[in-house]
């Protein structure tokens, strides 16, 4: 059950990453997809990948010139999340702060909720 709401935020640093990582790309007019699927060591995981094609439902976020995409099954569960690139002494990534993940593994990339 999914108990915050509230808008899906991408933090400065993620914005800088993906526009770091699109100008290395070929078509570097794609957005970054974010999605939850079943899986990983804590029940969900996040994926993320570079897109150029807009779904109907996709959750729209611009910030700072990049595009994001999350579909609306995933933004349910990432309601009043932050997409935030960390890079600290265990590496780099980019992660989710889920206001609604009850635990995370230490990878950062899955989570469970109650």
């Amino acid at each position: 059950m999914v108990h915050a709401s509230g808008p899906i935020t991408v933090s400065r640093s993620a914005a800088a990453q993906v526009a770091r990582l699109l100008g290395n790309e070929e078509n570097p007019d794609q957005a970054l997809r974010v999605s939850v699927s079943g899986g990983g060591c804590s029940g969900f995981q996040y994926g993320f990948a570079f897109d150029s094609t807009r779904q109907d439902g996709d959750i729209v976020i611009e910030k700072e010139g990049v595009t994001v995409l999350i579909d609306s099954v995933s933004a349910g569960y990432m309601a009043g999340s932050e997409i935030d690139y960390v890079n600290d002494l265990i590496g780099a990534s980019f992660q989710v702060k889920n206001p609604n993940a009850v635990s995370s593994c230490g990878c950062g990339t899955s989570f469970s909720l109650v």
